[in-house]
């Protein structure tokens, strides 16, 4: 093909929003489209002589060559797609057409840009894969984690990060803060909170880079004057509030964040607020489904979950736990006394006290009123669940400071061992729970074993 049908045919194809190109066997470039200007940032002089996978994304050149190869072997292409790099260094989507000229030993391929309709893509995959992480996610940890790397394939960034007000709803804290890159400097945390109480105070978006810090409210020019960043910062927008802020960063020497990834991160952050508050609204749920909202302990269904897996656990591996039932003995004087608010009070610094004198592996459950149940898993016998639980009653043999005062209380505490005194979830409690009666009846502020082994007890 001669260099004057390049000109005839460029007369009709320049007329033509995609580009056409020819690509020598060797992948240069011999003729582009006035159109290609569009797409690629470069005149078609600028791009002539130079090799295409140049011009390529790093990531799709492996399978850009392994395509071309394909295609000078014969093969028809209509609906390649990669990515490659602009003149101004952004990327840019296409989709090809491609066939192999055996008579001019030469690549005719048409390209068409589908940025726009890739970024649309995006959006939507985005909004779908957040929505089912909101459900999918375990906890709010996982949900943050999956959040990260959502945005973390549609805006370049080396740092990540949540803000969100802490559980006195004054202090923001990081909900996640990860850097996602050797080069990220974490010793800002102090600036990006400050930036981020600004997003969540003005309740827009900010973009900081080494161009615009003119521009910067006079209260953040100390945090950002002088320094190289590259800094984008969104709110979290529910339906009803901003919830926190959401924080993105680069390197200095990458590109500042364009106005379409600003737009991008501000669609999906409606959605990222949307799941963090349904996360956070179905914890809350299942916390009051399964904890005593006074002392924040387990409650009995909890505990009853703990107890058969430790049931199952201990069957398992031929071991030993042991069940303490406890009742506080003058609890009752004090309400009279003093008021229910006292007694809550008084209630709640019990089950602080009891935790101390546990391990960390057991578990200690409010079941109403004045009534604590322990699980002291992977006990030796009935030795040592006794040592335990005349812990936990000294720890509560003294006084509690409440209501300007020293307030006096004493606790009863039953003991029932699986599987000397039975093997049944149910058995097990009520024989704790019938020690602990016996040895209220005996004067209280004692430990009594099941009464299998009465002559054991200590108090």
């Amino acid at each position: 093909m001669n260099t004057d049908s390049y000109k005839a045919l460029s007369n009709y194809i320049d007329l033509l929003l995609d580009a056409i190109c020819v690509v020598d066997k060797f992948g240069r470039f011999e003729f582009v489209s006035a159109g290609a200007e569009r797409i690629f940032g470069y005149t078609p002089a600028e791009m002539l002589g130079r090799l295409m996978i140049e011009l390529v994304h790093p990531d799709d050149r492996e399978r850009t060559l392994k395509t071309a190869a394909e295609i000078n072997a014969g093969t028809v292409k209509v609906d390649f797609e990669n990515r490659y790099i602009r003149k101004d260094g952004k990327i840019v989507h296409l989709l090809w057409s491609a066939r192999w000229s055996a008579t001019d030993k030469r690549r005719v391929a048409v390209a068409r840009d589908i940025s726009r309709s890739k970024k649309i893509e995006a959006r939507q995959a985005a909004l779908y894969a957040i929505s089912e992480a909101a459900f999918a996610c375990d906890d709010l940890a996982a949900l943050y984690q999956c959040i990260q790397h959502i945005i973390a394939d549609l805006i370049p960034m080396w740092r990540f990060a949540i803000v969100l007000p802490g559980s006195d709803n004054a202090a923001l804290t990081f909900a996640h803060n990860a850097a996602l890159s050797p080069t990220a400097d974490d010793n800002d945390s102090c600036d990006v909170l400050a930036l981020c109480a600004e997003v969540i105070n003005r309740a827009e978006t900010i973009l900081l880079n080494v161009d615009n810090q003119a521009d910067v409210p006079v209260k953040l020019r100390p945090l950002v004057v002088g320094k190289a960043i590259n800094w984008l910062g969104v709110p979290l927008k529910s339906h009803s509030a901003v919830i926190g802020a959401l924080m993105v960063q680069n390197d200095a020497g990458a590109a500042s964040y364009s106005f379409s990834e600003v737009e991008l991160l501000e669609f999906v952050s409606v959605q990222v607020a949307v799941a963090i508050e349904r996360k956070q609204m179905l914890q809350r749920l299942r916390r009051n489904a399964l904890y005593d909202q006074l002392t924040e302990l387990p409650n009995r269904e909890l505990f009853h979950d703990r107890l058969k897996s430790a049931l199952a656990r201990a069957e398992r591996e031929q071991g030993q736990f042991a069940l303490l039932y406890l009742d506080l003995d003058k609890f009752k004087q004090v309400n009279d006394q003093h008021g229910h608010h006292v007694g809550d009070e008084l209630l709640q610094h019990t089950a602080k006290r009891i935790l101390t004198g546990i391990r960390q592996s057991d578990t200690v459950a409010r079941f109403g009123g004045d009534e604590f149940v322990i699980l002291l898993e992977q006990v030796d016998g009935a030795a040592s669940a006794l040592l335990l639980a005349e812990k936990v009653r000294l720890a509560l043999d003294k006084p509690f400071a409440l209501a300007g005062q020293l307030l006096q209380i004493a606790p009863s505490i039953g003991v029932a061992l699986y599987p000397q005194h039975g093997i049944d979830v149910k058995a097990l409690l009520l024989l704790a729970d019938g020690a602990m009666y016996r040895a209220k009846k005996r004067g209280g502020n004692r430990v009594l074993l099941n009464q299998s082994a009465p002559q054991q007890s200590t108090g």
